[in-house]
């Protein structure tokens, strides 16, 4: 069996961790400070669906002007090491 780190983070991998963090955050929150929190599973949980259907993500605008690369960027800047393409 194998098993692979990746060593780059994709823009869908990290927009994946960013939301299942905020889950998990808004539910600790929502246990031991209070119910409101709650608001916050619903607005994460609404973004990722219309997502779903519009492909608009403010989170994943935000990383790209991070300079967190898509995976198919990360795929092209590893088939071709010294070419240097745009990221936008």
């Amino acid at each position: 069996m194998s098993f692979t780190i990746h060593t780059k983070l994709s823009l869908e991998r990290a927009i994946m961790a960013f939301a299942g963090f905020m889950m998990l955050l808004s539910l600790g929150l929502t246990v031991w400070l209070s119910s409101h929190f709650i608001w916050l599973s619903v607005f994460v949980g609404a973004n990722l669906f219309q997502s779903a259907f519009t492909g608009l993500c403010p989170a994943a605008k935000v990383m790209s002007k991070l300079g967190i690369k898509t995976q198919a960027q990360l795929t092209q800047d590893k088939l071709n090491p010294n070419s240097h393409h745009s990221t936008k």
